[in-house]
């Protein structure tokens, strides 16, 4: 079933990423880490659909916030990033996704693991964490390209701030803030043994970035001790799209 959101506000998160939050009335509620499909149609009756992650907690507000990164040869990035204004109407199909979710009832320890626009499905989370007052307690591991590239930094830092049990850790992979204590680099063994929860905490696993990325992090999980059945992947191809 599509639905038609209308634009109530537009937020750059980054030179490239741009956040839309989208009013929409009929809005059946969703789950942290679920995605929509958006169609785009043009006059001439061609139509683009594309999938995005929710970035939004559920909330009472019908309010939809997806975060969308322009990509190279995009069909859709460029005009949702540079071209969209408030006022705008949106159609979308959703919510998707049972899999790759957090929902409230949990209570073990979870690990959030990200690569670039991977946080986006991960945010939801810890921002449904919040919102319910859930004492689940969070790690994420965040891998971006630099400090410019960050997605929510601010909220990150903030809800970090005021929740002992969120811990927040970055591991740049080109370029570092001044004095960061690590140098460039991908995240490694050392860095899985130092910023994740040890298995026999037995925490659930959640990892979303792109397809080499997520191989990779679920590789170092597993051989850290972390079994498979604890880790839940969501992965990006070259183009952006689920998989």
């Amino acid at each position: 079933m599509w639905r038609v959101g209308t634009v109530v506000a537009l937020h750059d998160e980054t030179v490239t990423a741009r956040t839309i939050t989208l009013k929409v009335p009929d809005w059946p509620g969703h789950v942290a880490g679920q995605h929509v499909d958006v169609r785009l149609t043009a006059a001439d009756g061609y139509f683009a659909v594309r999938s995005y992650s929710i970035a939004s907690a559920p909330n009472s507000e019908r309010r939809v916030e997806l975060t969308v990164e322009r990509l190279p040869n995009g069909e859709v990035s460029p005009y949702l990033t540079q071209e969209l204004a408030v006022g705008d109407r949106l159609e979308l199909r959703g919510p998707i996704g049972g899999w790759f979710v957090w929902r409230t009832e949990q209570t073990e320890p979870i690990q959030l693991i990200a690569g670039g626009s991977g946080i986006v499905p991960l945010m939801a989370m810890i921002r449904s964490r919040a919102s319910t007052g859930s004492a689940a307690p969070f790690r994420l591991l965040y891998s971006v390209r630099e400090p410019g590239a960050v997605f929510y930094g601010d909220d990150l830092q903030t809800l970090s701030d005021r929740d002992n049990k969120v811990s927040l850790t970055y591991a740049y992979t080109r370029a570092t803030p001044k004095d960061w204590r690590r140098a460039p680099g991908r995240i490694d063994t050392a860095l899985i043994a130092d910023a994740t929860w040890p298995s026999n905490l037995a925490p659930t696993c959640f990892v979303c970035g792109p397809t080499s990325f997520v191989e990779a992090a679920t590789d170092l999980l597993i051989a850290s001790g972390h079994g498979r059945d604890k880790i839940r992947t969501e992965r990006f191809g070259p183009t952006g799209d689920r998989k």
